[in-house]
């Protein structure tokens, strides 16, 4: 058993080495255990290959200002472990972490010893946000985020008012398939009988994934570009401003604060939500908590910009869609200015068209790695790389002092990759701009 919180972390970490074991059988075991206490909460499930973690902060932001408890469960955290299981916004205190790893270990030892085997460090942190939620503090609803796929993850034990999966890429192809439509189908698995399911998938055979899952389930099924709409969307200097039409009403002049296209979507989509919790699970959420959460709502490292003068954003764009999006905002908002980059990601994922696009983005590209076990050495990144003036790293820490010393009035730096290394990144580069 645990002492201190540095134990519990270290004890949960060290659970890495099982790497994903996809199967819901060692978490159903675990809460027979505990008591249930997944079924003793109300919660909405996200899933989708980017944008959980925006549009669940969307709606923590507009379910707070209404009044709401809400739990949230994310992943990966980006500066502080505790940020994964969260209250109103405010990661759990360093004892919750002592507590509800005591709870969970001896259950870990004991299905250690099962045919089931041992649970994984994914699997441990699900069932103490479970415990935490269900037993030692009840809130009015929680928020989980999709760790990886949804048919098989960890999360899907839930029994929600409402699914969401936001978008379909191609993330992850070697656990969840090589096409849009295997990967939906395993998003999809989140649907849940009878249970709404809102998305804002475009490509068509995933789409249609989608669409048959909901039907089999018999899951109302609200999409966007079908059954809700987004128009009128104009970015701004400090965000975007777009309209939205739903079944029930049009909302007009909608602003958010976090840049981006995409952004409006997973807007929308939080939007959508909070209609149905209104209509249909008597919440009581005016248009005032509305406009004011979606403005309110910010996540790190989501085009986020770290400083001015000189000009730094930061950006977790860890695939190719997410490096799509990043390209697109970086020639939307800063066609005059020479586009400076740091990368890295991990090993796992396919890089060709993420550097390609990188490299017809960028002035100069510069590789880099970090200490981390799945993290792409600089050097390997480096040789994909096709971009005239392109460098690598051996130390992340000297090549952003040396970008930040040298970056001109004309130029913009942008550090992107792995949210991962964003979560080191940060706090580091927030020192050397103030040097």
């Amino acid at each position: 058993m645990f002492n201190t919180y540095e134990e519990a972390v270290t004890w949960i970490h060290s659970r890495l080495r099982l790497g994903v074991k996809p199967g819901l059988k060692r978490m159903e075991w675990m809460m027979e255990k505990l008591g249930h206490p997944e079924r003793r909460m109300k919660s909405i499930h996200i899933g989708g290959t980017n944008g959980k973690g925006s549009t669940l902060t969307y709606l923590r932001h507009i379910l707070q200002e209404s009044g709401c408890s809400v739990g949230t469960f994310t992943s990966p955290y980006f500066e502080q472990f505790n940020e994964r299981i969260a209250l109103n916004g405010v990661p759990i205190q360093d004892e919750d972490i002592v507590r509800l790893a005591n709870d969970i270990y001896p259950l870990s030892v004991e299905l250690e010893a099962t045919d089931l085997g041992g649970p994984t460090e994914f699997e441990i942190i699900t069932a103490m946000a479970m415990q935490y939620f269900g037993h030692v503090q009840p809130v009015d609803i929680v928020l989980f985020e999709v760790g990886l796929g949804g048919r098989f993850d960890s999360t899907n034990i839930i029994f929600p008012i409402l699914s969401i999966i936001t978008n379909i890429g191609l993330d992850h192809t070697g656990i969840l398939g090589s096409t849009h439509a295997e990967i939906a189908f395993e998003k999809a698995g989140i649907i849940k009988p009878g249970t709404s399911i809102i998305t804002a998938v475009k490509q068509e055979e995933a789409k249609k994934v989608i669409e048959n899952k909901a039907l089999e389930m018999k899951a109302p099924l609200y999409s966007l570009g079908s059954q809700f709409s987004i128009e009128g969307h104009h970015s701004t200097t400090t965000g975007e401003i777009f309209s939205q039409i739903t079944p029930f009403r049009k909302w007009s002049h909608l602003e958010i604060s976090m840049a981006g296209s995409h952004q409006t979507e997973n807007a929308s989509l939080a939007l959508m939500a909070v209609e149905l919790l209104n209509k249909y699970y008597s919440f009581l959420i005016e248009d005032e908590h509305i406009y004011s959460g979606l403005k309110k709502s910010y996540w790190p490292g989501r085009f986020e910009t770290i400083s001015m003068d000189p000009l730094i954003i930061i950006d977790g764009a860890h695939n190719e869609e997410g490096i799509t999006a990043l390209v697109n905002e970086l020639n939307k908002r800063y066609s005059e200015k020479k586009i400076r980059i740091i990368f890295t990601a991990l090993s796992d994922k396919k890089m060709d068209k993420m550097i390609l696009n990188l490299d017809a983005a960028a002035d100069k590209i510069t590789f880099v790695s970090f200490d981390f076990p799945r993290a792409a050495s600089a050097e390997s990144l480096f040789s994909i790389s096709q971009n005239e003036n392109k460098h690598y790293a051996p130390n992340w820490k000297a090549a952003i002092d040396e970008e930040i010393h040298s970056l001109r009035s004309d130029e913009v730096l942008v550090i992107t990759g792995s949210l991962y290394f964003l979560s080191e990144a940060k706090p580091y580069l927030s020192e050397a701009v103030n040097r």
